[in-house]
């Protein structure tokens, strides 16, 4: 019952407790009266002039005046009582009801109570991720299963805002666990805290570490767009060839817009793609290309390279066309990203694996740059393994699959240098088409604010106004105000979420308070109206995803509560998912396989 319900129903019972209070009054009143007029009749002779007729008006007073006492006394019994109970002291005012006990089945469990005679109006399809908040009926949904089953969006994208601490990363890690148990292949690509690292081994997947002294990504190895591309061969496999092309040349480009704090000038992405068109011709077969390498032919100066520089034969004006490329690459070996992209990859994606999780969680906090390159490259090398394994099931060599990437921490990488914008939304503007669905995850629409030129700030803008499903944590409202302008929002909708950023009060005690808002959320789609949720974790979701864990120093860690409590789960999760990796969410039937298959068809 919400607040004003209970003001409502308070008014009620104390306009029902004023009437019947008067209605006693009234009856009180009157059989007083009537015990006063009855002795005095009896006493002495009447108005009549006799006693015997005084004492029989007497007697009939008397009577009457039983009757309205007895008449009065009955309708005293059939007062209204206030469900509460009466006000004031001794009344038995109760100032909470327990609500009563709820019960969930399916319809199979519940078959003799079926169809239900009221319907929910909360979508039912997709992963279970609460309650709504305030009918309590189940919410389901996620951005796979609204854009193919219920055609809900027509994007499969999520953007997600809120303060820090109330629960966004928690929700998604829901949505990845109930994806993977469709077959939907998670990638969280550059993971910070790490949130996701556990979630991922538990369902049997791939964690691969990034860091100074932990792991590097070559950022010219063609990875498995390489491999699918020799696998396929002919004019497919040279146009996924071309396509890896472009991939590592944004790649590079966009480190070097790292190191440098501003773009790459157009002649030097000539230089650098006949660089790389250079080196493929001339490796041998089972060796990489690293950026050792690129130096090595910048310095050499061969005749294709050359061309591009119009340098006409003069060593002075090839020397001028290529040596800020070469500092800039120089500093990307040798400079604050360290060694991280100077040697092979450590770690391969696998593309069977039912999970992948990149961990940047042990690249220090002030090392903006780095953080911004290694998920770059992560983002990168994960993309790159979806379109390989689409480019195999269009060649009917691998089943259909569909993948989820988890982008989280946003506001990091889009502050680390200007222009960045540009390559993150290169890398995720076209997910519909590569049957990929995503979550991008931030803290406020401000984050966009602190870009560095309009344009960029208008293209971080634009992940919101593209993202099929927008869903809010606690926020202020001046923050609310400013989304508002861009979703929709209603006055009450931005009311309730605002209230949600509110802290615990002063007089909370206790280990496990909570803030008021953590686990509650507003899932927006288009023009409609919001749905609030809330959302409880189970003991194995809150031993998975801890992200307190530096403030919890005598707990188990979190890897020791996998291995002892989660461990059979985990390989029933895995096991499903490997059985039924392939099958369309929420359908026996799995993807078509032929040449011909759309990337979202069954």
């Amino acid at each position: 019952m919400s607040r004003r319900e209970e003001k409502r129903a308070e008014q009620a019972d104390r306009l029902a407790e004023l009437r019947a209070r008067e209605e006693l009054g009234a009856l009180r009143a009157g059989a007083g009266a009537a015990r006063r007029a009855g002795p005095g009749r009896d006493e002495g002779p009447g108005e009549d002039g006799g006693g015997r007729s005084g004492r029989r008006t007497g007697r009939r007073d008397r009577k009457d005046a039983k009757g309205r006492k007895a008449s009065g006394g009955s309708r005293a019994r059939e007062l209204f009582v206030p469900p509460r109970g009466w006000y004031g002291p001794g009344g038995g005012r109760v100032g909470y009801l327990d609500p009563p006990t709820m019960w969930r089945a399916t319809t199979v469990q519940a078959c003799g109570m079926w169809p239900f005679a009221a319907g929910s109006g909360s979508p039912m399809t997709g992963v279970p991720l609460g309650q709504h908040l305030f009918t309590g009926a189940t919410v389901c949904g996620d951005p796979l299963n609204w854009f193919t089953r219920a055609r809900y969006i027509s994007n499969p994208s999520l953007f997600m805002l809120g303060m820090p601490g109330l629960g966004k990363s928690t929700l998604v890690n829901r949505m990845l666990i109930g994806l993977s148990a469709t077959g939907v292949v998670p990638l969280v690509l550059g993971d910070l805290k790490p949130d996701y690292a556990d979630t991922v081994r538990a369902l049997g997947g791939q964690v691969i570490s990034i860091g100074r002294g932990r792991g590097g990504i070559n950022v010219l190895d063609p990875g498995a767009m390489g491999a699918a591309a020799a696998r396929i061969g002919g004019e497919a496999g040279e146009v996924l060839k071309a396509e890896t092309h472009g991939r590592v040349l944004n790649m590079v480009a966009a480190l070097i817009t790292i190191v440098r704090g501003r773009p790459m000038d157009d002649h030097e992405q000539s230089v650098l793609s006949a660089v790389l068109h250079h080196l493929r011709e001339r490796t041998p077969q089972g060796r990489t290309v690293l950026l050792p390498d690129v130096l090595r032919v910048l310095a050499e100066g061969p005749d294709r390279v050359r061309a591009v520089t119009l340098d006409r034969g003069d060593d002075a004006r090839y020397r001028d066309a290529v040596d800020p490329l070469h500092r800039s690459l120089l500093g990307i070996l040798d400079g604050p990203l360290g060694d991280t992209f100077a040697s092979e990859t450590s770690t391969r994606i696998d593309p069977a694996a039912p999970a992948v999780c990149i961990d940047i969680s042990g690249i220090g906090e002030a090392d903006t740059q780095l953080t911004a390159a290694a998920m770059l490259a992560a983002w990168s090398d994960g993309l790159g393994t979806v379109a390989a394994s689409h480019a195999l099931a269009d060649a009917g060599l691998e089943p259909r699959r569909w993948f989820f990437t988890v982008l989280d921490e946003l506001w990091r990488p889009l502050r680390a240098a200007s222009g960045i914008v540009d390559r993150i939304d290169a890398l995720t503007r076209l997910n519909r088409s590569l049957g990929l669905g995503d979550a991008k995850i931030t803290h406020t629409l401000k984050d966009a604010e602190a870009l560095g030129t309009d344009a960029d700030r208008a293209k971080a803008r634009g992940f919101v106004e593209r993202a099929g499903m927008v869903v809010c944590a606690g926020l202020p409202k001046a923050e609310m105000e400013d989304l508002g302008k861009v979703v929709g929002l209603s006055r009450r909708e931005i009311e309730l979420v605002s209230s949600w950023s509110s802290p615990p009060g002063w007089g909370v005690s206790g280990e496990h308070e909570e803030p008021p808002g953590r686990g509650r959320f507003l899932i927006k789609v288009g023009g409609r109206p919001g749905i609030p949720i809330k959302v409880a974790i189970t003991d194995a979701e809150r031993r998975l995803h801890d992200t307190n864990t530096r403030w919890t120093p005598h707990e188990k860690t979190v890897e020791g509560a996998v291995e002892q409590e989660l461990a059979r789960t985990a390989a029933q999760v895995a096991r499903a998912a490997r059985e039924g990796a392939y099958a369309l969410p929420g359908t026996p039937e799995g993807p078509a396989t032929g040449g011909g298959a759309g990337r979202w068809t069954a």
